[in-house]
């Protein structure tokens, strides 16, 4: 039997089903009873939240309402370091920060419901480039705005410098880079009373996830399931699709806890989120005894 493959085209084991159609990512699955959803998110970019305001005219009691009280266990996002979490709390950060989701069984008056809400912020010092950072007049994060440094010294540099002909010295600076993949990104989140937290989604490493589900929520190991759909592209953006996981999965704990309370009964719900910018759109599978 010939198993050289070295100088010879392998087929991709994904291939056929991917230019068929045939692959099933993330937004292809869907349950019944959906529920749309919003993530708002802060207008300034640095701040603190002094009240969330719901105007009159919207039937608030048929939303579900998550902030950051809600969550079930630490409120972050756990990853390198637990420095972000989940939905701010009493300050936000960055322009865009989530601060609150919400979710209705209509779309459109859930867009509605999303302009309704005005997130009150007392306005702090902000820094918008490297230099002000460096500069360290205002101090917004750790000690010296500074969140790794590197001090990089191999063999006699003074002796090798020093015997050069011409060094070349300068600062370097790169703009901002975003992939951009061809699949849609999204988060499927399951949760009920026996099993625990279960996720399935567009990523690369579930066990960053899986960690970050487990600090999240307050669950041992063996009550949070990660499951890696269909991938489209690995390009590094998806290896970690930390927020989007614990939205979903916060939208549906919430909606668990609030059936619960009306009936007594524990529900199994399921909650999609999918990547839409600045917002989500998660999905409800019918509440059943």
């Amino acid at each position: 039997m010939e198993t050289r493959v070295i100088g010879k085209s392998v087929p991709r084991k994904e291939g056929r089903e991917k230019v068929t159609g045939r692959a099933c990512y993330v937004d292809d699955l869907s349950f019944p009873g959906m529920l749309h959803g919003v993530t708002v998110r802060s207008p300034a970019a640095r701040g603190r939240i002094r009240a969330i305001h719901f105007a009159d005219g919207i039937p608030w009691h048929e939303f579900i309402v998550v902030t950051a009280k809600d969550i079930p266990g630490k409120n972050c996002i756990a990853l390198l370091i637990e420095d972000q979490p989940c939905l701010a709390a009493e300050f936000v950060n960055h322009p865009e920060e989530p601060v609150v989701l919400l979710a209705h069984h209509d779309k459109y008056l859930l867009e509605e419901a999303r302009r309704a809400v005005r997130i009150e912020i007392e306005p702090l010092p902000s820094i918008f480039s490297i230099e002000d950072s460096l500069a360290r007049k205002e101090i917004i994060w750790g000690q010296d705005n500074i969140f790794k440094s590197f001090y990089v010294e191999k063999g006699d540099v003074e002796r090798v410098w020093s015997g050069t002909a011409l060094i070349v010295e300068g600062s370097y600076e790169t703009g901002a880079q975003e992939q951009l993949y061809i699949e849609p990104q999204g988060m499927i989140a399951q949760v009920n009373e026996a099993e625990g937290v279960t996720v399935w989604g567009s990523l690369q490493c579930p066990h960053y996830i899986h960690k970050a589900l487990m600090i999240l929520f307050g669950l041992p190991r063996k009550r949070v399931r990660v499951v890696q759909t269909e991938t489209g592209g690995g390009f590094g953006g998806c290896t970690v699709n930390l927020v989007r996981a614990e939205h979903a999965a916060a939208f549906e704990a919430q909606m668990a806890r609030t059936y619960q309370q009306a009936t007594g009964i524990a529900p199994d719900i399921y909650v999609c989120e999918p990547a839409q910018g600045a917002e989500a759109w998660p999905a409800e599978r019918s509440l059943r005894s």
